[in-house]
């Protein structure tokens, strides 16, 4: 007889999966984040929301928190978890007498971006602040493989960032004039075009921006199965979509800042480093992709807050791997340590390949496992009620362990 499955391995519902895909669908570039967080999640979110709930808006960017406790009693404990709905955009930089709308590669490898289709989003220089949208141009570098160096061509030489351009299949004479009549200018940003869709492998998914859609994601969802359950009496919980992370984690510090949660969750990519070509032997932890969520240990993460969290997805059967950090987390999670906030903290996530990519690729199982473990540890500290006294009293003490030492 096989064993009963759970939620989070068997496959994504289609109407989740829908969800799923209308967030990380969402046009929003660092800056540029409202198309997420106020087109796609905050409608979302009032599907669902009781009315007790309610959403904090910023003046200085465009990210969102679900609040499920706003007139909580003081000593409450406030969680946040937080996803971030910027995406690593490319920019125009100049436009040439050719032509050519030339481009950066921010976070991208230049290499990765050539001959994709991307979506530029040019401001209306008529009226400010009104955007327009110019899709069907393609990245490209070199024109033709006969127009590259010999070591290009054999291997041994990259592309490198400076040599990109938006192609517009424009003709004619004077193309920079036609460029500039579009109303293109320096600052607009562009997108890559590729919607997420199921991929080969089972309960598998392929498209861009899974990073960080997918925290966002795990941050709805988590709200969405609190709304459907009991209320949460003793744990405020705040869902937070930050803005500006691709650029320094600049949105989750201002919303800690402002806001001083007494813990910080947060949900970004890892890598599935078992899977990962080249790095046998620098010895990473080997993450792997539909092996469940990661739960991040060193940097500045609480290893009491870890506690909790292991405890609940064991005590539930959900699927987690550690993964290691050194300094940083390199996501949300320093949000506190950043904004000078005491927040315990930690970041979980899920294994993907070919970061920063138009074909980032990512299991179901690992995401639907994320949302449920956000959620059996708010419920377990609910029922425990968890304090922020609880916190400040439950760091180990390395000098009362037992010893482990041959004959001892």
């Amino acid at each position: 007889m096989s064993k009963k499955k759970h939620p989070w391995q068997k496959s994504m519902p289609e109407p989740q999966f829908e969800r799923m895909h209308r967030i990380l669908a969402a046009p929003s570039p660092v800056g540029l984040e409202a198309a997420m967080t106020e087109g796609v999640i905050a409608p979302m979110l009032e599907e669902f929301m009781p009315k007790e709930w309610c959403l904090h808006r910023f003046r200085g960017n465009a990210g969102l928190v679900v609040d499920t406790m706003p007139d909580a009693p003081e000593g409450t404990l406030t969680v946040m978890a937080i996803g971030h709905a910027d995406k690593i955009r490319m920019q125009v930089r100049s436009i040439g007498d050719d032509g050519k709308i030339w481009i950066n590669s921010d976070s991208f490898l230049a290499t990765t971006l050539i001959g994709h289709e991307v979506t530029l989003f040019s401001e209306d220089p008529k009226n400010p602040g009104e955007f327009r949208s110019i899709s069907g141009g393609t990245v490209e570098a070199l024109g033709a493989i006969h127009f590259a160096e010999a070591p290009l061509r054999e291997g041994t030489k990259g592309i490198k960032a400076n040599q990109l351009y938006l192609e517009l299949q424009l003709s004619g004479e004077d193309r920079k004039k036609q460029v500039e009549d579009l109303g293109i200018r320096s600052g607009d940003p562009l997108l890559l075009d590729r919607p997420i869709r199921p991929g080969f492998g089972p309960d598998s998914f392929v498209g861009a921006y899974l990073d960080n859609g997918l925290g966002c994601f795990v941050v709805e969802e988590a709200a969405r199965l609190i709304a459907a359950g009991k209320p949460l009496k003793n744990v405020r919980y705040l869902g937070a979509f930050a803005a500006y992370e691709e650029i320094g984690r600049f949105g989750s510090r201002v919303m800690a800042g402002m806001m001083k949660p007494d813990v910080i969750i947060g949900v970004d990519v890892n890598h599935d480093y078992e899977a990962a070509p080249g790095l046998k032997d620098r010895r990473f932890t080997p993450l792997k992709m539909g092996e469940g969520m990661t739960l991040a240990v060193g940097a500045i993460t609480t290893t009491s807050l870890n506690a909790i969290i292991q405890d609940a997805c064991q005590s539930k059967n959900i699927p987690y791997q550690v993964d290691v950090c050194g300094r940083d987390t390199g996501t949300d999670a320093m949000a506190g340590v950043l904004a000078g906030v005491d927040s315990a903290a930690t970041s979980i996530g899920f294994p993907i390949r070919n970061m920063h990519t138009i074909s980032e690729s990512a299991h179901t199982g690992d995401v639907i496992a994320a949302i449920h473990a956000l959620v059996a540890t708010l419920r377990r500290m609910d029922k425990e009620g968890t304090s922020s006294e609880d916190l400040r009293g439950a760091h180990p003490r390395l000098d009362e362990v037992d010893s482990l030492a041959h004959g001892q």
